[in-house]
């Protein structure tokens, strides 16, 4: 069974920096489509990062890129998101999402093409 599992959320002043993980099981690991997403209240979800856990170019989204950065550990099949210089505006509920890579492109992927979604973990930036 395919699972991805968040952790790490935390309320953070703005300025801050936090990592969270995600614990990716069920699936190999080097041969799938994952990403970040994130939701606030009365927001739609957004994509934060899409990338190939084989390797390859990290799509970032524009309000992230410069802050935010993915790292793996494929022998754990743990995918980190570090947040650096965190701000208000990053509060929202964060998700991990998984995918067969069937041949796509990874980074081009839609949140709807997205197979396995985690529970989420939150993130407040306030003071």
């Amino acid at each position: 069974e395919v699972q991805v599992v968040e952790s790490g959320g935390d309320l953070v002043q703005p300025g801050g920096s936090l990592r969270i993980s995600c614990a990716a099981s069920g699936f190999h690991f080097s041969s799938y489509c994952m990403g970040w997403f994130r939701q606030a209240p009365g927001k739609e979800r957004e994509g934060v990062v899409k990338f190939f856990t084989g390797g390859g170019i990290e799509n970032y989204a524009d309000s992230v890129k410069g802050r935010f950065t993915i790292s793996r550990d494929k022998d754990k099949k743990m995918v980190y998101l570090q947040m650096n210089s965190l701000k208000p505006a990053d509060t929202a509920m964060y998700y991990c999402a998984a995918a067969p890579l069937n041949g796509r492109l990874c980074r081009l992927l839609e949140s709807m093409e997205y197979t396995y979604w985690g529970p989420g973990t939150q993130v407040t930036v306030s003071s």
